[in-house]
């Protein structure tokens, strides 16, 4: 559960440099009250009343040190000297000490969490994204990270300096007197608590509304992605009416209730501010006729109290701005927070220096798994498969095939049981490492934004173009290169737009050859092509055979007939093991399962 202290930690990095920022701040802020200070002892010096000892104290130093006697020049060219430094001479520097380093500190910031989020993103587990969309996890990322980065200048260097500034006015009012003190502190407090109390029922109810935002953003990026299925059912106008819903549900909660909230609040204060106002400048004129302050204090007591007073406004929209932002940047470390992926450390190491080399032999030795602790997706499984064979995984869906390559890309871990590769337990191996020895071909191959080249090196950066030819030739990726306007170098288009389903398929066949995988994947990687796409995508998976290891996952039994070995998985259980020929003779689920291919019946 993300709480205030996560916050704080996200500048953690510069915390010495913090607390300078805003120690410097508030000494501006401060400062500043030294002016309607010097104004009012220069009334009491043109109106011939005694100034204050601690000021008569230093006019009497300079004296001294200048040889000029104490006189009215004196004493207003001491308070002119005094009002020069406080503001002419400080001008240069105070945008040097404040603003720059408050929005230094939010910037490097920013660039620092950034790359903790991305980070996150790249080591947590696979089934993390099975439940949560990336349109909504992109966007409590840029909400939490912008609003922190807008949050430190103005807490750090507004809000902090100005509540100081707040209490150096009191001290000063105090000095002067003390009963007109008592008023504006207990004001203040009035004033502040009722606005904090006001503000954590705000902020629950901006809670409740970056929920709202974050699933019509979510719905928004779910449109987008699947921009074609909704032409195609043509329920454009369905889409529209439900995001209308959901965006009037925002409207009625951020205008009737925290927007009403912020105003209700600013009334309040208004309203109780211009009273204590109007109460201070009555003690004050009544504490001047009758001889208890000098003219200059009740100058310097009404214009410092007018100060103190008009700082509640800008502090109040300090802090209303930091509630509008609160809610995000919890859930942004709440996103933070999600436990990683197993071993999730050594995912990021970049070492090809001690690269493993397997023979591909994997053994899976009584392995069970299940997402559910309660229900085995996988039972006992017990399987060899020996260096440079080609196996192949059949059965209905459900069966287990795609959760046991899943097992050994270490995806997830058996509940029970081992996989071996090469006589090694996987989980013992550094798991960036060992996966860079394994391949896969899923059924729907992602291809990122940039060039063919871009997509076909991905995994090797370093293969040179006589490798990328040779990959793409055993994949049949050249017929498809050389009817493109820039052959290797044509932008393909987001997520591939600009290649159609078996151009993709042979892209990520040879980009998975291309790192020289000692076991390569094919995760039903024709079921959804035609059947030319089909034969070319075989043809390559039949010119690998041999290469290395090789497992096949497949619907459509005609991609597996000339595999060395066939393991029909049922119910989580191996049925049957054994060839093509093998297993027809056998006449079980596999038999069956051909016979209804052949007549052209379904495959459940």
């Amino acid at each position: 559960m993300a709480k205030l202290k996560d916050i704080v930690n996200y500048f953690r990095d510069d915390w010495n440099l913090s607390l300078f920022s805003i120690a410097a701040s508030s000494i501006y802020e401060i400062v500043d009250l030294v002016v309607p200070y010097a104004i009012g002892q220069i009334l009491n010096v043109l109106s011939n009343q005694p100034l204050d000892k601690p000021l008569e104290g230093a006019i009497a130093i300079v004296s001294q040190l200048t040889n000029y006697p104490v006189s009215k020049p004196l004493s207003l060219g001491v308070l002119l000297g005094l009002v020069f430094l406080v503001t002419v001479v400080r001008a240069p520097t105070q945008p040097w000490l404040t603003s720059w380093f408050h929005w230094d500190i939010a910037l490097r910031a920013r660039r620092e969490n950034s790359k903790l989020a991305i980070e996150k993103i790249l080591t947590l587990p696979i089934e993390f994204y099975d439940v949560n969309n990336p349109g909504r996890i992109a966007g409590r990322l840029g909400r939490g990270i912008s609003n922190h980065t807008w949050t430190y200048p103005e807490i750090g260097g507004q809000l902090i300096p100005k509540l100081l500034r707040v209490l150096g006015i009191f001290v000063f009012i105090v000095v002067i007197e003390w009963r007109i003190a008592v008023l504006y502190l207990i004001s203040f407090f009035l004033i502040l608590t009722f606005s904090l109390r006001k503000l954590q029922e705000i902020i629950r109810h901006e809670g409740l509304l970056d929920k709202y935002m974050e699933n019509t953003e979510s719905r928004t990026s779910e449109l987008i992605t699947n921009i074609k299925t909704v032409k195609a059912f043509a329920t454009e106008a369905r889409e529209l009416n439900r995001q209308k819903r959901r965006l009037d549900r925002e409207l009625k909660l951020v205008d009737y209730r925290v927007h009403k909230d912020y105003v209700i609040l600013l009334t309040w204060q208004k309203t109780v501010i211009q009273f204590c106002v109007f109460a201070i400048l009555g003690l004050t004129l009544a504490a001047t006729v009758g001889g208890e302050i000098s003219l200059g204090h009740f100058v310097m007591t009404l214009t410092l109290s007018s100060m103190a007073y008009s700082e509640l406004e800008p502090i109040s929209t300090l802090a209303e701005g930091f509630s509008r932002r609160y809610s995000s940047m919890l859930r942004y470390h709440e996103f933070m927070q999600e436990s990683t992926g197993y071993d999730a450390a050594t995912l990021l190491e970049d070492d090809k220096s001690q690269a493993y080399k397997f023979t591909g032999k994997v053994e899976f030795s009584h392995v069970s798994f299940g997402y559910d602790a309660n229900r085995k997706v996988l039972q006992d499984i017990n399987l060899l498969i020996e260096p440079y064979q080609t196996v192949a995984l059949v059965g209905r869906s459900g069966s287990g095939k795609s959760t046991l390559v899943k097992l050994l890309l270490r995806y997830f871990e058996p509940q029970d049981g081992q996989i071996l590769i090469d006589g090694e337990d996987i989980r013992t191996l550094n798991v960036g490492k060992y996966r860079r020895r394994l391949a896969i071909v899923h059924q729907e191959v992602d291809v990122f934004n940039g060039t063919v080249m871009d997509n076909l090196t991905y995994g090797r950066p370093e293969a040179t173009l006589e490798q990328v030819r040779e990959a793409c030739k055993i994949a049949r990726v050249d017929e498809v290169v050389q009817h493109l306007p820039q052959g290797y170098y044509t932008v393909v288009g987001e997520r591939g737009v600009r290649l159609s389903g078996g151009q993709r398929q042979r892209l990520g066949i040879a980009r998975a050859l291309l790192v020289e995988p000692d076991v390569l994947i094919f995760d039903e990687a024709t079921s959804s092509l035609d059947y030319e796409s089909e034969r070319s995508i075989q043809l390559a998976m039949r010119s690998i055979q041999g290469t290395c290891t090789t497992i096949i996952i497949a619907h459509r039994l005609s991609t597996v007939r000339e595999a060395d070995k066939i393991v029909v998985l049922d119910k989580g259980r191996i049925a049957e093991v054994g060839s093509h020929e093998e297993l027809l003779l056998h006449e079980g689920i596999y038999s069956r399962l051909h016979s209804l291919q052949e007549t052209g019946e379904l495959l459940d």
